[in-house]
Order: structure tokens, then C-alpha cells, then sequence
């Protein structure tokens, strides 16, 4: 089935060179593979080429408005003298790309994460910790240049010291130059005679660093502390970041909510029954609280601000306190018969409707 090259370009059947040439400078702009790394980025940027190399051309846009086909179709170096003229410098096109030329372009490195666990105390506080971190960080021998010494080093008699070479290639419009990684030097725009005893020339070398890292009062699991700069170093560039994700061991006393807390508390029936005051454990300390008289076991109570700082705001969550009657297991006999005295004085209560 022949190809719909009118419909690649986006155009009528009745446009104009001048329409053709606009629409192909605009998908070319777009699907180059130098800026569009889309898998099928440079079969589209192929097709482009092939549908302006029989459109801009009479003879074969004529073959292919009768028959639907052009026998001599190349779009591997085109040569129409119908758009000579029109020669446009592929940085000038796409320099907003990359914030100006593209001598300006700059690797980075990859990002590094580390999985840190702490406390329900150190996450309700915040903390400062120290990690270690395996990564390849600038050579701090040749401080990076890869060289032994600096007078080892030479521009790159290929890009002139730019790191960039310039390509150019022929198109149904003219010539269509686009800038690239120098393969020489590969983008450092020097040549390095003597390589560094250290990092071999690679500039990058592989260390094991202590790092800080601030943990803010608050935090919970899976949450990502963002370090910049403290990722992989590029060989070519400025390192990447590194993420630290935040995981709160679990608690033997308290459950986390959010910003809430949830203890039990055991309490003793005649506590319960009469009221008094409970030691309650916080994430501070210990804590006074007052238990009404005739407290039922599952009653629970809010301690407010004692739970977990809120982490993008002010204030804290609660602690809250559920009440477990506490029944013995073995009394002693003196026990025994007080409960069964308050057993039979709740009967006869009861029976005398009292």
C-alpha cells in the first residue's frame, strides 16, 4: 500500500514548495533525533525526509500524484536545486532547545538512592545521620581532567576544543547541518597526551563518601529526602542527585496514624471503677493522666500534641489512649472474698431494684 506522503507533511494535495518546505522544517525540527529520544523518533524523522524528497521534487511529486509511487525515491543525501537557496543552520533552529548553542549542553550523572530506616523517636524529633555512599565521583588526582599533569593536555584538533563536531548533509531544502558529541575527544574539546596514573583517564573514580543527612521531625515511610549534587559524577558534566527514602521501623508500644499515635493501657478494675491516675508512656517520656471513675475497658482518650510533628506545617498530631481493664489471673484469698461480697451487695442491689 503506497505511502500517504501529503499526509506525513500535514499538507493538502495543492500546497505550494513554499508550504512543503515550512511543514518539513517544522517535523523535522521536531522528530530530529538529536532532541526527540521517542523510540520511533528516527523511522518518523525517515519518513519525513522521504515524503519532502519526492514532494519537493515536480517530476517525481507528478509519478507520485498519478500513480502513488516515486521509483527513484533516496532520501540518504538528496540533491534538489529547487531549494539550494534555502540552506538553514540546524543550531539556529534548535538552539532554544538547550538554552543556546550547542556547545552549552551539559551531561549529568545518574541519580543515586539509599534506603535509610530510623526509629519512631528519631522520625517524631528529626535527626541528623551519616551514610555511606558507594558512587564514581571526579578524579580529585587530576580534578578531573584525566590528565597527568595539565601541560598533558591539548585541544582537540578535531573540534577545535568546542567538543562538538559539525555534520553536515544535504536535503530537499539545501543543506542540513546539525552539531554532535565530538566522537574524537567525546565532548571534553581536548586531547590528552599522558592519562592520570589514578583514574586512568576516565576522570571519574570510585569512592565510598560519608554524607549527612538531615532528617526533618515528622517524617514517615517512604518519604524522599532530596540531596543535590550527591549523586554519580558525570564523566563529561555535573553529577547527579542523590534520594534518600525514609523507612520507620515499626514500634513495640505505639501504632502510627499520620500524625497520630495509638497506645493500650492496661488499668486495674478498681482504677477503673473508681478513677485515679495512670502512667502513660509518650514519645517524650512518661505522662500523668486522670482516669474517670467508671471507665469501661475500649474507652479511649486524646492526649492532644503528643503525637507526631505535622511535617509541612505547625503543631503535632495526638497520642491516643485506649483503656484495657486489666483482670489477674490469680488472687490472693483476701481477694476472693471482697469480690464476692461486691458480687452479692450488686445482687442484692439489683433484687430490691436499688
Amino acid at each position: 500500500m503506497p505511502k500517504d506522503y501529503y499526509g506525513i507533511l500535514g499538507v493538502g494535495k495543492n500546497a505550494t514548495k513554499e508550504e512543503i518546505k515550512r511543514a518539513y522544517k517544522g517535523l523535522a525540527k521536531r522528530y530530529h533525533p538529536d532532541l526527540n529520544k521517542a523510540s520511533d523518533a528516527s523511522e518518523k524523522f525517515k519518513e519525513i525526509n522521504e515524503a519532502a524528497s519526492v514532494l519537493g521534487d515536480d517530476k517525481k511529486r507528478a509519478q507520485y500524484d498519478q500513480y502513488g509511487t516515486s521509483e527513484d525515491v533516496n532520501f540518504g543525501g538528496f540533491d534538489y536545486k529547487d531549494f539550494s537557496s534555502s540552506d538553514f543552520d540546524f543550531d539556529e533552529i534548535f538552539g532554544q532547545f538547550f538554552g543556546g548553542r550547542a556547545e552549552s549542553r551539559q551531561r549529568r550523572g545518574s541519580d543515586l538512592r539509599y534506603d535509610l530506616e530510623i526509629t519512631l523517636e528519631e522520625a517524631a524529633k528529626g535527626i541528623t545521620k551519616t551514610i555511606n555512599v558507594a558512587r564514581h565521583e571526579k578524579c580529585a588526582k587530576c580534578n578531573g581532567s584525566g590528565a597527568e599533569s595539565s601541560s598533558d593536555i591539548k585541544k582537540c584538533p578535531e573540534c577545535r576544543g568546542t567538543g562538538y563536531a559539525r555534520m553536515t548533509q544535504r536535503t530537499p531544502f539545501g543543506i542540513f547541518s546539525t552539531t554532535a558529541t565530538c566522537p574524537k575527544c567525546r565532548g571534553s574539546g581536548s586531547q590528552i597526551l599522558k592519562t592520570c596514573s589514578e583514574c586512568r583517564g576516565r576522570r571519574i573514580v570510585e569512592r565510598t563518601r560519608r554524607i549527612e543527612v538531615k532528617i526533618p521531625a515528622g517524617v514517615d515511610t517512604g518519604n524522599q529526602l532530596r540531596i543535590a549534587g550527591e549523586g554519580e559524577a558525570a564523566e563529561h558534566g555535573i553529577a547527579g542527585n542523590l534520594y534518600v527514602v525514609i523507612h520507620v521501623k515499626p514500634h513495640e508500644k505505639f501504632r502510627r496514624e499520620e500524625s497520630d499515635i495509638y497506645i493500650d493501657i492496661p488499668v486495674s478494675f478498681a482504677t477503673a471503677a473508681l478513677g485515679g491516675e495512670v502512667d502513660v508512656p509518650t514519645l517524650d517520656g512518661t505522662a500523668v493522666m486522670k482516669i474517670p471513675a467508671g471507665t469501661k475497658s475500649g474507652a479511649v482518650f486524646r492526649m492532644k500534641g503528643k503525637g507526631i510533628p505535622h511535617l509541612h506545617g505547625h503543631g503535632a498530631g495526638s497520642e491516643n489512649v485506649s483503656i484495657v481493664i486489666d483482670v489477674p489471673s490469680k488472687l490472693t484469698k483476701r481477694q476472693k472474698e471482697l469480690l464476692e461480697e461486691f458480687e452479692k451487695e450488686g445482687k442484692s442491689k439489683r433484687f430490691f431494684g436499688i
